[in-house]
């Protein structure tokens, strides 16, 4: 036994020796060095990016979740009360409802449609789909006026019927229904101008709106009935004073709506001003539109044609024609000159509208009496000329923007010196060749009114109180210049074709317009006139502009224009409180 324990142990010995490969401890530490380099690496970068989200990161990220829980929603401000010159409300804001729901919490959809249609009209169904659905969030109606969501709630509440919630809100409204509305213009449902004036003086009359915060479901939808928050209340917008006349806007619509009727137009236009200051004291033009009921708005109602339309302005632009003579001392109203039965413009060959083929020895108070093409086209071809004829209708603005409060409005088409050709000036001279917006002869004929001096057509009268001052344009002609075409225009009102236009008891001074309207191959629509008439009252000091035009008329402006006219000036100069002429 001790033998073999002795000789088994050096046995052991060798094994050892030979088959066991004894730990390297200077390679394993370094391998732990290693890891743990590794590990401490990894650990600064987690620390870091907890530091980093929880100290520079904190407020973004709590905004994101804030966000991530809640919707922002507008509190439309209270927009601006809009007045006539006379302090009656053409349009102002009234507190409302808006009604929303949860379908979600909305326990009875059928008989809730079925009470709220019996409110605010229509069928049930027309409301049930917004009152059903997967979502937590849905408009019913907007804009409801406060009495008629009350009486909802309370039949809701009365029948246990859940997941209906009211919102404070704003809508427009105005008190003389329809009149007016195309120059006020449309607000959208979020409270922001659309047209008229509501749109150009948006800034102005909108105020700022507030902000509510609402609660909102984990796809972002808002939770009707949720809990809310205003975070900004609104700010009131700023009342305007505007320079219409009501009374006179409601006869200029009645009027000019009965005269497309009438006279077979297409459409019609009215401007009437305060020559004086340039303030419009009514305007409007055909297809009009019911303010109160947007809902059918037919094409164009929305557009003020004598602002955002141009057209030949016909024999109304033989007045400034005239009027240049004169102010470059070439002619008086008695020169005399020999008109034929025809005159060549161009290649063409031009008459009067009377057939007349007769030469005849006219004054100039004569040729704009009786209206003549040939006539008024003798006097610039042979007296005026190209460049004393450009530079007259440059002072009087033709071709140029008048600078009217009112969005659209469109320079028209008038051709440059440099761009005459043979017959130009000759068919510019009677108002043809040339493509404007009529208020650009309300402009121009109001500055003859205004003794020469031009002033802009506008709306604005004050804002929160204070007057708007509108500055001169300067003069188009001397004060006697147009003292002796008032006196012409006189003639025309008492003897010549504007006979229809007269009001009693008043001193009228007018020029009738018939306008040939272009067609689609470029030429002349047979029978298809713009007959217009413009004139002021008192001719010595007036205090009333009217303008008048029939588009696409087969009436000659005499027998058409002219006594629409007679019963808008009539109208405006006893609202404005004009005194009959004492003379």
């Amino acid at each position: 036994m001790a033998g073999a324990s002795y000789d088994e142990a050096p046995t052991s010995r060798m094994r050892g020796d030979r088959g066991v490969r004894r730990p390297d401890h200077s390679s394993y530490e370094q391998m732990m060095r290693v890891v743990l380099l590794v590990f401490a690496a990894i650990m600064v970068v987690v620390c870091g990016k907890l530091v980093y989200l929880q100290v520079v990161e904190a407020k973004s990220l709590s905004s994101k979740a804030e966000a991530q829980r809640t919707n922002e929603i507008t509190i439309q401000a209270k927009r601006g009360t809009i007045y006539d010159r006379n302090g009656n409300v053409l349009a102002m804001s009234k507190e409302c409802k808006t009604i929303y729901c949860n379908p979600k919490e909305v326990n009875d959809p059928a008989k809730a449609a079925e009470i709220i249609a019996d409110e605010l009209g229509g069928k049930a169904t027309d409301y049930v789909d917004k009152l059903m659905g997967n979502t937590s969030f849905s408009y019913v109606k907007r804009q409801v006026d406060t009495d008629v969501a009350n009486a909802i709630k309370k039949k809701l509440e009365k029948k246990k019927i859940k997941g209906v919630y009211y919102l404070d809100d704003m809508k427009r409204v105005y008190p003389y229904g329809s009149t007016g509305g195309q120059i006020l213009g449309i607000v959208g449902t979020d409270g922001k101008g659309l047209s008229g004036l509501e749109l150009y003086y948006d800034k102005i009359l909108s105020g700022t709106d507030g902000k509510m915060l609402l609660e909102t479901g984990s796809g972002g939808t808002p939770i009707a009935g949720g809990n809310s928050q205003v975070i900004k209340k609104a700010k009131n917008g700023t009342d305007i004073v505007i320079s219409i006349d009501i009374d006179i806007q409601k006869v200029a619509e009645t009027t000019i709506t009965q005269g497309v009727s009438t006279y077979k137009a297409d459409s019609g236009s009215v401007m009437v001003t305060d020559p004086k200051t340039g303030e419009v004291l009514a305007a409007c033009s055909t297809p009009l539109f019911n303010i109160t009921d947007t809902s059918t708005i037919a094409e164009g109602a929305l557009n003020l044609k004598p602002v955002s339309s141009s057209y030949e302005p016909g024999s109304i632009f033989k007045v400034l024609t005239a009027a240049i003579g004169i102010e470059d001392g070439l002619m008086t109203p008695d020169s005399t000159y020999t008109v034929p039965g025809k005159v060549k413009v161009g290649s063409d060959l031009v008459g009067d509208d009377d057939g007349r083929t007769q030469t005849m020895q006219m004054t100039l108070r004569e040729i704009l009496r009786r209206s003549s093409n040939a006539g008024m086209a003798t006097v610039a071809q042979d007296v005026i000329g190209e460049e004393r004829f450009a530079n007259g209708i440059a002072k009087f603005k033709i071709g140029t923007k008048t600078g009217i409060d009112y969005p659209g409005e469109v320079k028209g088409i008038v051709k440059q010196l440099n761009e005459y050709d043979g017959a130009s000036l000759g068919s510019m001279s009677f108002g043809q060749s040339l493509a404007i917006p009529l208020d650009q002869m309300v402009k121009a004929i109001g500055s003859i009114a205004n003794g020469g001096k031009i002033v802009t057509p506008h709306f604005l009268v004050s804002k929160a109180g204070k007057k708007v001052t509108w500055k001169s344009e300067g003069r188009s002609v001397s004060k006697k210049t147009a003292s002796q075409v008032t006196d012409m225009m006189r003639t025309v009102v008492k003897e010549g074709t504007a006979q229809a236009a007269q009001v009693t008891g008043y001193d009228v001074a007018g020029k009738t317009g018939t306008g040939e309207q272009a067609d689609e191959s470029g030429g002349y629509a047979k029978n298809k006139y713009v007959s217009s008439l413009i004139g002021f009252a008192n001719a010595d000091d007036p205090d009333v502009l009217v303008y008048v035009g029939l588009n696409g008329t087969p009436y000659l402006a005499t027998s058409s224009a002219a006594p629409l006219f007679s019963t808008i000036m009539s109208e405006a100069l006893s609202d404005m409180g004009v005194s009959p002429d004492a003379g």
